[in-house]
């Protein structure tokens, strides 16, 4: 089945693709989105985990996503050739998650569809785009089973 999505890191080596549609896609406001990112918002696409494949996972470096949590559950992906960030990978195999303007995705084949984890004390302006917004994921996620 050709692939729906794809993208690449900067030196070509890494693919990411997938066939099926992300089962989230949001604006995050977290701060491990900015400190990781280093932008205000982050677009982030979460895949199931089976439906987002790599096709040189022995080629990837893998670092905690949050730093404050280094047992946490998420791992940043980077390519070990040119360092380009690829993706997220949930060591519990539930999501793989993508930034696509960092990891070679086209962003408007998959626009986020709410905010989350906006926290309106932190005194950033509310988002005015017309999508709803969360302090955390959207109320009728539900994580998906490990795969």
């Amino acid at each position: 089945m050709a692939a729906k999505h794809s993208g690449t890191c900067g030196c070509g080596h890494t693919v990411t693709e997938s066939a099926s549609d992300p089962i989230d896609v949001h604006t995050c406001h977290c701060s491990v989105c900015k400190s990781v990112t280093g932008q205000d918002t982050t677009h982030v696409a979460f895949f199931n985990h089976s439906e987002l494949s790599v096709n040189e996972e022995i080629k990837l470096n893998r670092q905690p996503f949050n730093a404050s949590n280094p047992d946490g559950p998420l791992e940043l992906c980077t390519c070990a050739d040119c360092g380009t960030p690829i993706m997220l990978d949930d060591k519990e195999r539930r999501i793989r998650a993508i930034v696509p303007n960092l990891m070679g995705h086209d962003g408007d084949k998959m626009p986020a569809t709410y905010h989350a984890f906006f926290d309106p004390s932190s005194g950033a302006d509310a988002p005015d785009d017309g999508l709803p917004v969360h302090e955390g994921l959207q109320p009728s996620f539900v994580w998906p089973d490990p795969q």
